[in-house]
């Protein structure tokens, strides 16, 4: 426990500190001072430059900077993460089905029970997705939609009744509602590979009030902090219009409650008037409005939906339509002429290649000297459009969609061509900014360590490996482009992503070292204390009391109260507890966290807790 003094100063003892500093790049201690790091070494410094401060005991754990991810969509998630059911790194399709049937089972008309991606169904032991006849038996009257990746949902009988599907409703362009025999929709909804007839049908479902969407996002950021995460750059996202969908976020950091630091672009939401939509917006706000809580970063991902090729590698490649590059060229010129930054969405090399015609056009006229654009993706660059893309002074965005799709590229485009997807380690060779993200919550899951395993490991969460050692990362280069590296993609560079005297205090303390444990641990780690500006945003174990109360998961049905959110085995959480030194352990279970931390755990009744974080043995 700390030792609470008069003062606002706080220090960070007997850590094993990673700093990602070049010139100081191990420490034992940090001093923290008006929410940024006042001294960084040994105890004994940290303890002279602020003799009066609180103090916490990191017990010799490994300490890293906070997590950045540079592409996720936590606006969107956390409105929605209180009504969705995780299956975020669930081991089996058995244990999925258990957790739908119970919360089917407590959830009230007219509710969905919804499952929005995160997973694939090369997670699961059984190596499948649920069938429609299951789905049905566990749910006959609750509405289930079930989003595997951006490729296809599923849709139970109920759920169909209620969004109105019927033999007459036609196919949207780019997509399928496949059909029985007498043409009645069956259930199962098919990017083609536009995804839009997936984003339209979920849109379709109840949407929390703006009480309970507060709440949700609460959830969601502190989820984040229990990974480490302490800042994310916001890719905007479909049906995410601004400023209407910004109200909760923007309450959020007017109220002084969010717990990780918000970048965000803003993404077009009309096809055929992207152009309208920047232009009003380059009139409404200028990139680095805000805080160093909540700031504008520029434009997209999506900035005009003719360049927009999708990430299905079920299906073939789609080849882009001749007028991308007259929709594109108008929005990126006024982009460079407002010097806003921009990010485009670009899965294959080929919408790179052309998208970059655009770019170097443009460039002649308006150079981009000083504007920090990049691609998001770019699965399949070509070595020719990295250096391209070098010379025109912009950077790269990857994610670890990869580590969920690996499989389907693999059986499309065979082995070889798998290996360099993306090939990294030729960007970061050409001198490219390069950063690491997730693309959560719905192509991937929002777990960093499952991103920082891919990079090292190069397996997908199927445990197919996909890259030879060349185009693999170490350990520290990893976490490097999940860190330093991805304060270029919001213009931060030098105030953030270190443990750095006179940056922003922002750290997560682990729960293993992630420098020694076994690769196939990696995806398990958590952070047991997370800091964000000096403050304590989340704890765990001992460091749980430091941590401020959170308001129980709403509605009182949520999935996040019984299960919480990325998925931890009984045997990790087992691990995990070792740790922590609760009062009372079950030999089975571990240690007793649910009815040590009583009625502040995610869970309805505590003994279904111990599933997810720990035991509930209170009879023991």
């Amino acid at each position: 426990m700390p030792q609470k003094t008069a003062q606002n100063d706080l220090i960070i003892v007997n850590a094993n500190v990673t700093t990602l500093d070049r010139q100081n790049p191990v420490a034992e201690a940090v001093a923290i001072r008006d929410g940024k790091f006042l001294a960084v070494g040994s105890e004994a410094e940290v303890r002279a430059a602020a003799p009066e401060a609180d103090i916490i005991d990191a017990g010799g754990r490994r300490m890293i900077p906070g997590l950045i991810d540079s592409h996720t969509h936590i606006i969107r998630g956390g409105l929605n993460y209180n009504m969705e059911l995780r299956w975020d790194g669930v081991p089996s399709l058995a244990e999925a089905m258990r957790m739908l049937k119970a919360q089917v089972d407590k959830t009230p008309a007219p509710q969905w029970v919804r499952v929005v991606g995160g997973f694939t169904e090369h997670q699961f032991a059984e190596k499948r997705l649920p069938t429609l006849d299951e789905l049905n038996a566990i749910a006959p009257d609750t509405p289930v939609f079930i989003l595997h990746l951006y490729d296809r949902a599923l849709l139970n009988a109920a759920a169909l009744r209620v969004v109105g599907y019927t033999k007459d409703t036609p196919n949207p362009p780019g997509g399928e509602i496949q059909r029985d025999a007498k043409g009645n929709p069956t259930g199962l909804l098919l990017a083609q590979p536009n995804a839009t007839i997936l984003y339209a049908t979920l849109a379709k479902g109840p949407k929390l009030e703006q009480d309970y969407a507060l709440n949700s996002t609460r959830h969601f950021m502190r989820e984040l902090n229990g990974l480490g995460v302490t800042s994310v750059i916001d890719a905007g996202g479909g049906f995410q219009n601004y400023p209407d969908d910004y109200e909760v976020i923007q309450k959020l950091h007017d109220d002084g409650e969010m717990t990780v630091r918000i970048n965000y672009n803003l993404f077009t939401q009309k096809p055929k008037e992207e152009l309208q939509d920047f232009s009003n917006w380059v009139k409404m706000i200028s990139p680095g409005t805000g805080d160093d809580t909540y700031r504008h970063n520029g434009a997209g991902e999506m900035l005009v939906y003719s360049a927009a090729d999708f990430e299905d590698f079920r299906v073939e490649r789609p080849d882009m339509p001749p007028n991308m590059e007259s929709d594109l060229e108008p929005v990126v010129r006024l982009l460079a002429e407002n010097r806003w930054p921009w990010r485009l969405h670009a899965t294959y090399d080929q919408t790179i290649d052309r998208a970059l015609d655009v770019f170097e056009k443009v460039n002649k006229d308006i150079p981009f000297t000083g504007i920090n654009w990049f691609f998001d993706h770019a699965e399949t660059i070509s070595d020719r459009n990295i250096d391209r893309i070098a010379a025109l002074g912009g950077g790269i965005a990857v994610q670890h969609r990869m580590a969920y799709q690996g499989e389907y590229f693999v059986e499309r485009y065979g082995a070889k061509q798998a290996e360099r997807t993306p090939p990294i380690r030729r960007m970061m060779e050409a001198g490219l900014p390069v950063g690491a993200g997730t693309d959560a919550t719905r192509v991937a899951s929002y777990n960093p360590w499952v991103s920082l395993s891919w990079l090292v490991t190069s397996s997908t969460v199927g445990g197919l490996k996909l890259y030879p050692t060349a185009n693999r990362l170490d350990r520290e280069t990893a976490l490097r482009l999940w860190t330093e590296a991805n304060t270029w993609f919001s213009n931060e560079i030098g105030k953030k992503g270190q443990i750095r005297e006179g940056q922003l205090a922002d750290l997560a303390l682990l729960s293993d070292d992630y420098f020694s444990v076994p690769e196939t641990q990696i995806p398990h780690l958590r952070a047991v204390l997370t800091v964000l500006g000096g403050k304590v945003v989340h704890g765990d174990g001992d460091y749980r009391p430091m941590a401020p109360d959170l308001p129980a998961p709403m509605p009182d049905w949520s999935p996040v109260r019984q299960f919480g959110g990325y998925y931890q085995s009984a045997d990790n959480a087992t691990r995990f507890a070792a740790a922590c030194g609760c009062g009372s352990s079950c030999g089975v279970h571990g240690h007793n966290h649910a009815a040590a931390l009583g009625a502040s755990v995610p869970a309805r009744d505590a003994g279904t807790f111990w599933g997810s974080f720990g035991c509930s043995c209170w009879m023991a």
